[in-house]
């Protein structure tokens, strides 16, 4: 049955293929509308958030503890900004991703009611618009790094970890989206989940080195801690995705869970869909 509803999923997009690129960037467009600089507000926000952080502690907190992390048997110390760096460039994708990506659906309640459209591209070209961010964001990150610690070969994980954190979040939404359609409630639930989500994953902390050894195995649950700690083996720790497999398998175990419940959860709601809105 969940191979049937993907096929239905994946004729979609092939049908409106063209038409997904396009609504990515008109989303952007529409999201800020009326503008002075348009789009750019998408980047202009998390920069200032950069900006406001690199100024507290390269500036204003000079002497503050940089963070140690134990590779290949000794402990590495990282200046703070480029280690929260690292981590703050997914962790602005994935909460948006989550956040807005539960809305998707009721904030693009046209393409539904009005419009004979896919629902499920809509949570694709969505996701695509916060990528185009992502992106942009990602080359600020990179510049950075490159002066600061230099460029390597392991910098090369990006192109694993960032279409995959794109797809993780996409399949989420497949859920969430339908689900809030008909829940607002779960919408506000998601929503304060997140506001304290940032300080249960390890953007601006070690998440390996906690002082409980429980404590460290169940953060390993928590996907979101595999992307940030993903970027930060390709741009600070010089460490192969591979090199922690109980993570690693913990993942892709999640990653499979969380594309069978979007596809089934989608295909069971999509049409009730448009006689809640």
């Amino acid at each position: 049955m969940i191979i049937v509803f993907l096929r239905d999923i994946i004729n979609d997009h092939k049908s409106f293929g063209k038409q997904i690129f396009v609504l990515a960037k008109t989303e952007l467009k529409r999201t800020y509308q009326g503008a002075a600089i348009g789009p750019l507000w998408a980047v202009v926000k998390p920069a200032f958030q950069l900006f406001v952080y690199y100024f507290a502690f390269e500036i204003g907190l000079k002497a503050a503890k940089g963070i140690k992390v134990l590779l290949h048997g000794e402990y590495v110390k990282f200046d703070r900004f480029p280690f929260m760096l690292v981590g703050l460039v997914p962790w602005f994708f994935i909460q948006e991703s989550i956040v807005k990506g539960a809305k998707d659906i009721r904030s693009h309640r046209q393409y539904v009611t009005k419009i004979n459209f896919p629902v499920s591209t809509i949570m694709t070209f969505s996701s695509l618009s916060r990528l185009y961010v992502h992106f942009f964001l990602s080359g600020i990150m990179f510049i950075y790094i490159a002066f600061t610690q230099g460029v390597s070969w392991y910098n090369l994980q990006y192109f694993f970890y960032m279409p995959l954190m794109y797809l993780f979040f996409l399949f989420l939404s497949w859920s969430t989206a339908p689900m809030c359609a008909f829940s607002p409630d779960l919408e506000n639930a998601i929503v304060s989940i997140m506001a304290g989500m940032f300080w249960l994953t390890g953007v601006i902390y070690n998440s390996y080195d906690l002082p409980n050894e429980s404590l460290n195995f169940i953060m390993l649950f928590n996907p979101i801690n595999f992307f940030v700690n993903g970027y930060k083996n390709a741009f600070l720790y010089n460490r192969m995705f591979f090199e922690y497999k109980t993570e690693l398998v913990i993942f892709l175990a999640e990653f499979l869970i969380v594309f069978i419940l979007g596809v089934y959860n989608y295909n069971r709601l999509r049409k009730r869909i448009p006689d809640v809105l």
